[in-house]
């Protein structure tokens, strides 16, 4: 039986996936099933969105960490197994110091989850070696890797690319956008006064980096309702 205060960890693999719900709703379902009943209370919950590229940062999970060691709160993630391959995400849990519990594996401790770490690295450095032994063995063998391959792109076609590039980057940022919001309501803001506040306090700055207005929260909120 779940007691204590606890911060929730939430990984989606896309901002869009975030923002519909799509996998958030079932990690969350599974947080709550874990800690139902008992004298518990989930003092914040921390979605992290996964870009879909290799990058071993992980912001969101240092601020659920931070926030664990300065309250005493223990961290819980939903499905550990689900990380398990994501070495920097173990090997930070493991060295944070902070208390933690997973809904999947109520068992896992320091010494599971260094051991799955170890698992994870050895598998990148396995995965990175076959890579760079075929593309070694692509350039033996006389393929071009990489960069432009005399095949230039005529000015219109360029030109259609580069806006394409740019409404999708403007596309991203908007979706990156919407879960900062809705990460704010799920922590208790339920004003766009109070949306702008917890965006300002978390460091997310508008399109043009400045700070958010209710009126700017406003435009982006209306614009996602079209």
């Amino acid at each position: 039986m779940a007691t204590g205060k606890h911060v929730a960890y939430y990984r989606v693999s896309t901002a869009k996936q975030g923002r519909s719900g799509l996998g958030l709703e079932a990690q969350q379902a599974a947080v709550r099933t874990f800690l139902n009943g008992g004298s518990w209370e989930l003092i914040g919950e921390v979605v992290e969105v996964e870009s879909g590229k290799r990058d071993d940062n992980r912001p969101q999970l240092l601020e659920a960490l931070r926030l664990c060691r300065t309250t005493g709160a223990t961290l819980i993630v939903a499905k550990l197994d689900r990380l398990s391959r994501d070495a920097a995400f173990l090997m930070s849990l493991q060295n944070s110091g902070a208390q933690f519990v997973a809904a999947d594996m109520p068992g896992a401790n320091t010494f599971t989850v260094g051991v799955m770490a170890l698992v994870a690295q050895q598998e990148r450095e396995a995965i990175s070696s076959r890579t760079k032994a075929a593309l070694a063995a692509a350039k033996a063998r006389g393929v071009r890797l990489g960069g432009n391959r005399g095949h230039e792109l005529p000015s219109h076609r360029a030109a259609a690319a580069s806006a394409a590039a740019r409404t999708a980057k403007a596309r991203a940022s908007a979706a990156d956008i919407l879960v900062s919001i809705e990460h704010a309501r799920a922590n208790g803001a339920t004003s766009l006064r109070e949306i702008a506040a917890a965006l300002n306090a978390a460091g997310t700055t508008t399109p043009r980096g400045g700070k958010w207005q209710a009126s700017q929260v406003k435009r982006v909120v209306d614009r996602d309702q079209v």
